[in-house]
């Protein structure tokens, strides 16, 4: 304890020279963050939009009296309807169409993995109901102000690739219905309603994710009707050998599909009351996390690893570049109730997209007091205005961009999440109390922790990583030994010692400068 009240007196000491528009500790449960610096159009917008109840809260942590949500199967249904859909079911068709497992090896490796992972985005949940705080405010506790920079900036471009990927599935899906739609034609009507569906207000938000589930259960279930024939005759068909460079690169693809969600649970929680107990954030999440994606991976590896058997699906997943069309393809049989359920499950895209483009302008806001300024809906507008043409692009060559997005957001997640949880666990003691997490300073860079050995710790975690990346673009000189790619699991592992070490060094200095004080 006598080390923390000299790290806090080494960092006020700091204050009287600092600008007091940098230092200013702005009002816990301030609603617009930067507000001051609206004028004019933004501000009258912004008001005119809270009106009719769009959400126009900033980045400052909700205050433990406004956190009263006790609706606690609500953070199961968002969660659950953000991975039971069609995106984490391509997830799963990566195993047999990208890297030639069988679905037995695929099915394994889903199994396990899905079971470990799951349990980092269940625990980032806790910290928003106990904390109030989105996920890159609470970052700053141990990455410092201007530390935190660098996991905002890449979240905003990590959130902005999960929406590509969504808006290229889902168009994918509505262009499959009839001859007259593309994927391009299909990628704009995703974006529109994904838009349209993010910009109500938040209960509604809620309110839509905790139905949107129902059309993607509904079409798994008639897949596995239709479909079991083709998928019990394929249990014979024989496989290639599942290499160990096959095996650890899916696993890795569906470790850095779960990991991107740490960035954002917390989010979705910080409306809740802080009242109940962590186990139970933790076991709604998790169960919400585990079962929506164990249920979509194994189908999208049961289906791409049949597709090939089927001449009918075949020819709907287009020589495995189009998801959209297997799983039209399957419900074909079904007439016009497979053509409903199949647009029914392109529009549920959006239930994905939502807390998505959410976290997307959260953190763009939280990079600077210059960008909290413009209001969040400012945001979703400009991401719209990128996705749209990136995803067109990416459509073309579908699996590639799919998997180089989802491993770059692995790398930096990994070695995020292992940084939060070791100062966490280690350095905040497990505890959520107001001495630990004095939320008051979240605003303040003289009162927060120095960030040093959390940009440290991402550096030696980023830099041992790379050895053993393996993309197309680039395959490090441990994955060429036929490794695959195990950079995830480097990143987090030493990116979790770095931090220790560092974090204690730190620690250790203050108390030694408090000392010589004396």
């Amino acid at each position: 304890m006598q080390s923390e009240s000299v790290e806090q007196k080494q960092r006020e000491s700091r204050s009287s020279s600092v600008t007091p528009d940098l230092v200013s500790e702005k009002p816990v449960g301030n609603d617009l963050e930067g507000s001051r610096y609206h004028t004019g159009f933004l501000r009258r917008t912004t008001q005119l939009l809270s009106r009719y109840g769009i959400e126009t809260h900033g980045i400052a942590p909700v205050p433990a009296e406004e956190r009263l949500e006790t609706r606690w199967y609500q953070m199961f249904f968002v969660w659950f309807s953000a991975n039971m859909n069609i995106l984490t079911f391509s997830t799963g068709t990566v195993g047999p169409a990208f890297f030639s497992l069988g679905v037995n090896d695929s099915l394994i490796i889903i199994v396990i993995v899905d079971l470990v992972v799951c349990l980092l985005p269940a625990f980032f949940a806790v910290f928003g109901p106990k904390l109030g705080t989105r996920a890159m405010v609470q970052a700053r506790f141990s990455w410092g102000y201007f530390g935190a920079i660098i996991p905002t900036v890449l979240n905003v471009f990590s959130m902005q690739g999960f929406l590509i990927l969504n808006c290229i599935v889902g168009g994918q899906t509505l262009a499959s219905l009839s001859s007259r739609l593309d994927d391009t034609l299909g990628i704009v009507i995703i974006g529109i309603i994904s838009l349209v569906v993010r910009q109500i207000c938040w209960y509604c938000i809620k309110m839509y994710e905790s139905i949107a589930w129902i059309p993607n259960v509904i079409a798994f279930i008639t897949m596995l009707g239709v479909g079991y024939p083709q998928l019990r005759d394929n249990q014979s068909a024989p496989v290639s050998q599942a290499t160990v460079a096959g095996v650890i690169s899916f696993a890795s693809i569906l470790a850095s599909s779960i990991l991107s969600w740490c960035t954002m649970t917390p989010d979705y929680g910080i409306y809740h009351s802080p009242a109940a107990s962590s186990a139970r954030i933790f076991l709604y999440t998790y169960l919400a996390f585990f079962a929506a994606s164990v249920t979509a991976h194994t189908l999208g590896a049961a289906f791409a690893a049949a597709a090939p058997n089927v001449p009918a699906w075949n020819e709907g997943f287009n020589n495995s570049s189009s998801v959209g069309g297997l799983l039209y393809s399957v419900l074909l049989p079904t007439g016009a109730f497979g053509k409903l359920l199949t647009a029914l499950v392109a529009l549920s895209i959006p239930s994905a997209c939502a807390p998505t483009m959410y976290t997307f302008s959260t953190s763009f806001m939280a990079v600077a007091p210059w960008f909290a300024a413009v209001p969040r809906w400012v945001y979703t507008l400009i991401s719209e205005g990128v996705l749209i043409p990136v995803a067109i692009v990416g459509a073309k060559k579908f699996y590639t961009t799919f998997v180089d997005i989802l491993n770059i957001i692995g790398y930096w997640s990994s070695v995020f999440a292992a940084i939060i949880l070791t100062e966490h666990v280690l350095f905040r003691r497990a505890s959520f109390s107001e001495d630990q997490y004095p939320i008051t300073t979240w605003a303040s860079y003289t009162l927060l922790p120095s960030g040093i050995p959390a940009v440290v710790a991402f550096a030696c975690g980023c830099g041992a990583l790379v050895p053993f990346m393996s993309q197309a673009w680039y395959v490090g000189p441990v994955a060429r030994h036929g490794s695959g790619d195990v950079g995830v699991y480097v990143g987090f592992v030493v990116g979790a010692i770095a931090y220790a070490l560092a974090r204690g060094f730190e620690k250790l200095w203050y108390k030694k400068m408090s000392k010589s004080d004396a």
